[in-house]
């Protein structure tokens, strides 16, 4: 009799304990939340010492330039018959950027961080397609950049430089001296899509530390002197990121979730009214510069930066135009627009914020169009839209940095999530069970009695 009390007894307080278990791992979920957030607190803030420090300031994830150059096949039909451009394209031509430190690193009052970016460009043959010294037959800049910038009435001027020069609406340019800087004939200086780049800074930069608040972490406040975007919203639904290329802040949408090396991260996409027409997104209108170019501003898929270019009419794309109206593909021939290919992404994760892995998209184009004073441009027909080359500048998290960050940050919290999940599952079987166990006893002890 005193062994099945004792045996009752302890099944009813082995349910009691069970169920205090369970109880304790319902009551570690917002508990574990806490410790969740003040750990991925703790190791992102932009601060000497913690994990995200240490990551932004390394150098040794490698950020790539892949350049896809346009190649022209028909420069003589283009200018003795106004035939439409026939382009190839040829690359990638690619360099490692991102390799030198971020420079005069300050911590400010305000929870911020300015530092200085230094630009340079090493050339990766073993990930290119050919050599720097491959020719390549490309728009004539100078030229085109003329007659964009002088006004008609002085076109004969313009008109006697090029012949006087003895250039034409093409050139044969090196993809190196392309990239990064020739001295043209007509003008006598140094012209270059990218010159000057090499021992050149970025900056300064001002982005927030995340102390005050982990939504903002690495988020520009101020870029040159100029104010920042808006920060993070909704982070499943956008987010808004800087590019110094247009020289302001763009809005990611979020596509989806993606496995990166065993880290899930939120991939955002450069939604098409990005580019839209300025009579769609009014954003856009101060990009539109040229009525006629543009058809009073209904044209979409390219942005006029010329402001933010020293006045020199460069305007930036998708790479073959993605999301353009069809009137700029069909100027030219030898284009095909790929969403796969051509688009524009971010894959972040989504407790830190950590950008693990991107691919950023441009086209640099430039117009020129027909004139009846200038020789070259004769037998031109319409305004045309060219494309010169387009890059992919692209990052990815490497092997070690995966592993750290799965070790130090995420492994403690997926610990904490599986001890909660833990302490409610066993809790609840083990009380069930000692609760049906303590019923089976309570009857065979009635039956005995009986």
């Amino acid at each position: 009799m005193g062994c099945r009390c004792d045996t009752k007894t302890g099944l009813i307080v082995g349910a009691v304990l069970a169920g205090v278990a369970a109880l304790l791992g319902a009551i570690l979920i917002p508990v574990g939340n806490m410790i969740i957030e003040s750990t991925v607190k703790k190791e992102t803030v932009l601060e000497q010492g913690t994990t995200a420090y240490e990551t932004w300031t390394s150098v040794e994830t490698p950020v790539y330039r892949q350049f896809w150059i346009y190649n022209v096949q028909n420069p003589w039909e283009v200018v003795q018959e106004g035939a439409k451009p026939i382009v190839q394209e040829k690359g990638p031509y690619t360099y490692r950027t991102r390799y030198l430190m971020k420079e005069n690193i300050t911590a400010n009052s305000n929870n911020t961080v300015s530092f200085s970016l230094p630009s340079g460009a090493i050339f990766e043959p073993g990930l290119s397609v050919g050599s720097e010294q491959d020719v390549m037959v490309i728009i004539n800049i100078a030229v085109a950049a003329a007659y964009s910038l002088i006004p008609q009435g002085l076109h004969f001027i313009l008109n006697t430089m090029i012949n006087n020069s003895g250039v034409s609406l093409f050139q044969n340019r090196t993809v190196h001296e392309l990239l990064w800087g020739y001295t043209d004939p007509t003008i006598g200086s140094v012209i270059g899509v990218f010159y000057p780049y090499n021992d050149t800074y970025d900056g300064p930069y001002n982005v927030f530390s995340g102390k005050d608040d982990i939504s903002k972490v690495a988020l520009i406040d101020r870029w040159r002197d100029a104010s920042s975007f808006p920060p993070f919203v909704d982070k499943k639904k956008t987010l808004y990121f800087f590019s110094s290329d247009i020289c302001r802040s763009v809005m990611g949408e979020f596509t989806g979730s993606v496995d990166l090396k065993g880290i899930e991260v939120y991939r955002y996409m450069l939604p098409k009214m990005t580019l839209a027409a300025p009579t769609v997104n009014p954003d856009n209108m101060c990009y539109c510069k040229d009525p006629v170019l543009t058809l009073n501003c209904t044209v979409a898929g390219v942005l006029d930066i010329s402001s933010c270019r020293d006045g020199t009419p460069i305007l930036i794309s998708l790479p073959h135009f993605l999301h353009g109206s069809p009137e700029l593909v069909e100027a030219l021939v030898g284009l095909n627009p790929n969403e796969d290919h051509h688009s524009t992404f971010l894959d972040v994760e989504p407790i830190t914020g950590f950008t693990l892995n991107f691919a950023k998209r441009l086209q640099v184009n430039i117009m020129y169009g027909p004139s009846k004073v200038i020789e070259i441009l004769q037998k031109v027909q319409n305004n045309t839209i060219i494309p010169i080359l387009w890059l992919n500048e692209t990052a990815t998290l490497d092997d070690a940095t995966a592993d750290r960050l799965k070790g130090e940050l995420f492994s403690r919290v997926e610990m904490l999530e599986a001890v909660q999940i833990s302490l409610m599952v066993i809790g609840v079987v083990l009380c069930v069970a000692f609760g049906v166990a303590a019923c089976v006893v309570k009857r065979k002890s009635r039956n005995s009695l009986a």
